[in-house]
């Protein structure tokens, strides 16, 4: 019977990863993204297998292996020798000797690698295990080449790694083996790359291992090398050398390969100098980030192998990193690690793009550092306390609580309550006399500094809005270099804004305190009575956006040249088109949406639209809120505050109120700082976007996307790269493509709340709504008091702010998270009951100031919960009953 035989190259391996093992997979995704990789052709692993059954050894090497196993290793050795004369089938033999003719490669140096199923994976690398030839030449040197490739699956050394590493997709008798056949690039230069550091798990650094000639002398031991040493700038992504040859210089003569046919010994003068140039240096460092990025940009730590042939830097290899260390303090080594979505889940609901992506990893450490630093706390450098997992950002919870704890003595219970989500608490061990005084020098240090550094970030927020004005209003470069240097400089300036970060990381201290002090006095009410305290007052920018809004509204209702409100959103644009422009509520709109006009729904992600550029959604508000009475708002604010205020005169020692009072305008103004904080963050991104956008639409008019929205698809290191030119534009539309499908299969994920992950990295198992936090005796749910009172009302479930016009004045608004842009639906909604949140989160402030009763952090509610059911939702005690069902889903 005659077989068909097929070769494959780098296209057909794309379609077939089953067949063609980690290695000759990820090569040719490299060379899909648009990496520099040379030609290759694959055997397809079952070739492995019929080469046994072709020769009968299948029985032969399934004893073998049994006899090794066993303890008896030199039944294998037996085996290798009739494995090296064991004949090539015939229908492959031709087929390998037609390719070569194809390609014209008969008498060019190959090289000749395996390429195992389970080999170069996440779990499994094999480096070093099976065989590699080099130097290649001939139809029958190949076949011989292959045949030591197939024959190093039952090495003493493969057959222990592969029980070792319990690898059990395969029998061990019988695993499955593709070989990758590729030219002997003429290596002037060689070596490999870690785009994380090993050693310490460190993910903002890159380290290249340099060699004249070939690289299997640096994998061999037969020399040390050239080691360079990168750091990520987290203001520009860009990559600086930090040290230069922190290896020793090798004195020992490695083979130098010249014209890819003659080989010569390292001369004198080469071994003593370096091998690559500074220059040379920083762009295999790029080129390194970009094909890490390209394979994967949620977990981009790859080790790779790279030849320098005299013109041009080449990818032959690469594989995840299987083995890195966990970055972390001491006392959590040991520990798992908690990842949460918490307050995230609020603010950034939805999967990140790569280019939201590569920005927030950034500002969240800004964000999280700032008070700490402040304080003279000794942070851990390099730790990244975000994390990618289903296309979610995560929080790593066991960092920060012990951040928290170990800097400042805010205890873990303490901390997951401010931050939100239902996360284990690490372990802790009973201080020192030495630590307890450290942590209050530095308490004392902070009180001392922080009201001066909040008087320098009002001023930064200020200094925000009219900078971010001048960026939208500065005409943009037309050519790629000079766009990638307008976003480098305001990449710089917003994640540089260590001023407003620390309003945003830093403002839940006096709200703690707060809680605390009346604790003590109102145990089980501290949460309860701090939230009836901080109602009304004056207003968050968050807050004075929806008075003005309301105001808007009314103004909008008695303005004769206005028709009567559209019934969506899609209808806004026309019938805001129809007004006059020299009319009233024109006017006035359009100077609201200069001071607010940055914002938007779900703001925090750079793809989104702000209320400036698609102002629909809050023109569609309008009618409702024209009806919404603002003295009954007031006066639900006053009674909460003047309730909380007989209660606390009534109870507290005279000696202690001024402290509470203290406190209460400490902690009011600090969540108002916060949220001008963000929104003066925002501010800074709305021109960003702008520049993006600019960029993706260079790239479309150059031929490298298809749309200028396809930029949020790339991160920003690829987006540098892309605007210099230096990545192919079938490279970048394959990477578009496939982060798009990626992105829609994690739209259809639902994504655990907590990841427990152990200390090798990894996960454990995940824990999602149902299986923790929100308590539920028979219709009795318990979540976390942010808002004032108690209120009975019908609940409406809404999973977008777009779906706002649903929502009836007076009815509970129940939605799976919150953003400032859910703002006006707050000033309809009777009460509030959200999944995600903390006391610290965007919705608790709002409720807190508009006076709703308001219950967060209550997760798998949504899914309980019908439209129509009729609530009691406290926001005292934390409580949401739902006392009757009403419709169905």
């Amino acid at each position: 019977m005659t077989v068909d035989v097929k070769l494959l190259d780098w296209t057909d391996a794309l379609q077939a990863p089953s067949v063609v093992g980690g290695k000759a997979y990820q090569l040719a995704q490299l060379s899909h993204y648009g990496l520099p990789v040379p030609a290759g052709m694959i055997i397809p692993a079952e070739w492995s297998q019929r080469w046994l059954s072709a020769n009968a050894l299948q029985n032969t090497v399934a004893d073998a292996v049994s006899a090794a196993l066993a303890g008896s290793p030199q039944h294998l050795h037996e085996l290798a020798e009739r494995l090296e004369y064991a004949a090539i089938p015939e229908g492959l033999s031709a087929a390998i000797q037609e390719a070569l003719t194809a390609r014209d490669w008969l008498e060019v140096p190959l090289v000749v690698r395996s390429s195992a199923l389970d080999e170069d994976s996440r779990h499994a690398s094999f480096a070093g295990i099976y065989h590699s030839s080099l130097n290649v030449r001939g139809a029958e040197a190949l076949e011989k080449a292959i045949r030591k490739v197939w024959a190093s699956l039952w090495t003493p050394t493969a057959v222990t790694y592969r029980q070792h590493m319990d690898l059990s997709g395969h029998t061990d008798d019988a695993p499955a083996m593709a070989v990758l056949i590729m030219p002997l690039l003429p290596a002037t230069a060689s070596g490999i790359a870690f785009t994380c550091d090993p050693i310490d798990g460190r993910d903002d650094r890159l380290i290249i291992h340099a060699q004249w000639g070939l690289g299997e002398s640096l994998v061999s031991g037969q020399a040390a090398g050239d080691e360079y040493l990168f750091a990520e700038d987290p203001l520009d992504d860009h990559l600086w050398p930090l040290a230069r040859n922190l290896g020793r210089k090798s004195q020992k003569t490695v083979p130098l390969a010249t014209g890819g046919t003659e080989f010569r010994a390292t001369g004198s003068d080469e071994a003593a100098a370096f091998v690559l140039t500074p220059a040379q240096a920083i762009v295999l460092a790029n080129l390194l980030r970009d094909a890490a990025l390209a394979l994967d940009f949620t977990m981009p730590c790859y080790d790779l192998e790279w030849v320098w042939d005299g013109q041009s830097f080449w990818l032959t290899q690469a594989r995840p990193v299987t083995a890195r260390a966990r970055l972390t303090y001491p006392i959590l080594q040991e520990q798992p690690t908690y990842w949460s979505r918490g307050n995230t889940c609020e603010v950034v609901p939805d999967p990140l793009s790569p280019v939201d992506w590569s920005n927030s990893r950034k500002l969240v450490n800004a964000l999280l550092e700032q008070g700490y630093a402040m304080a003279g706390y000794p942070l851990l450098e390099g730790v990244q306390r975000a994390g990618l997992f289903h296309g979610r950002l995560y929080l790593e919870l066991s960092l920060i609580q012990w951040e928290a704890y170990d800097a400042l003595g805010v205890s873990p219970k303490a901390m997951n309550t401010l931050v939100g989500g239902h996360q284990p608490e690490i372990e802790l061990a009973s201080p020192l006399l030495s630590d307890r005084l450290s942590r209050l020098a530095r308490i004392v240090r902070y009180l001392t500094l922080a009201p001066g550094r909040r008087r320098r970030a009002d001023k930064a927020v200020g200094d925000a809005m009219p900078q971010a004005k001048r960026w939208r209003q500065q005409a943009l470069p037309q050519d790629g270099n000079g766009l990638k240097e307008v976003l480098i400089r305001r990449l710089r300036t917003v994640r540089g804004a260590s001023d407003i970060f620390f309003l945003q990381g830093s403002s839940g201290g006096s709200l703690t305190f707060l809680v605390q002090q009346l604790e003590k006095h109102f145990p089980g009410e501290g949460y309860a009575l701090a939230t009836a305290l901080l109602a009304g007052g004056v207003p968050s920018v968050t807050a004075r956006q929806g008075y003005e809004l309301m105001a808007l509204a009314r103004l909008a209702r008695t303005d004769p040249q206005v028709d009567p409100f559209p019934e969506s959103a899609a209808a806004s644009g026309d019938w805001f088109a129809t007004i006059p422009p020299d009319n009233d509520f024109r006017r006035a709109f359009t100077e609201f949406l200069e001071r607010y006009g940055h914002r938007g729904l779900y703001e925090t992600y750079l793809r989104n639209p702000r209320w400036r550029e698609e102002p629909g959604y809050l023109l569609s508000s309008l009618d409702q809120l024209a009806s919404i009475d603002e003295s009954t708002l007031r006066e639900r604010q006053r009674s909460a505050v003047s309730k909380a205020m007989r209660r606390i005169g009534a109870t507290v020692p005279f000696w202690w109120r001024p402290i509470i009072a203290a406190l209460t305008r400490a902690a009011r103004k600090e969540c108002n700082q916060r949220e001008s904080a963000r929104s003066a963050v925002i501010a800074y991104l709305e021109p960003i976007r702008q520049v993006l956008l600019a960029a993706g639409a260079h790239l479309v008019a150059v031929d490298g996307l298809d749309r200028p929205d396809d930029i949020f698809q790339l991160t920003m290191p690829e987006i540098f790269q892309a605007l210099a030119g230096k990545i192919p534009s079938a490279g970048l539309r394959a990477r578009v493509l496939a982060r798009t499908e990626m992105f829609q299969s994690w739209l259809r994920e639902t994504p655990p709340d907590v990841i427990v992950e152990d200390k090798h990295h990894q996960i454990q198992h995940g824990q999602g709504p149902e299986s923790m936090g929100t308590e539920r005796k028979g219709e009795h749910f318990q979540g976390v008091p942010t808002g004032t009172g108690s209120i009975r009302g019908k609940a409406r479930l809404l999973r977008h702010p777009n779906e706002g016009h649903k929502l009836l004045p007076g009815e509970i608004l129940v939605a799976l998270s919150t953003d400032p842009g859910w703002t006006p639906l707050f000033l309809k909604a009777g009460g509030l009951v959200v999944e995600t949140g903390g006391y610290l989160s965007h919705g608790a402030i709002v409720a807190r100031e508009f006076g709703i009763p308001a219950v967060m952090n209550l997760p798998g509610v949504f899914l309980k919960l019908n439209d129509g059911d009729l609530l009691e939702v406290d926001g005292q005690k934390g409580t949401v009953i739902c006392l009757e069902r009403g419709d169905t889903h």
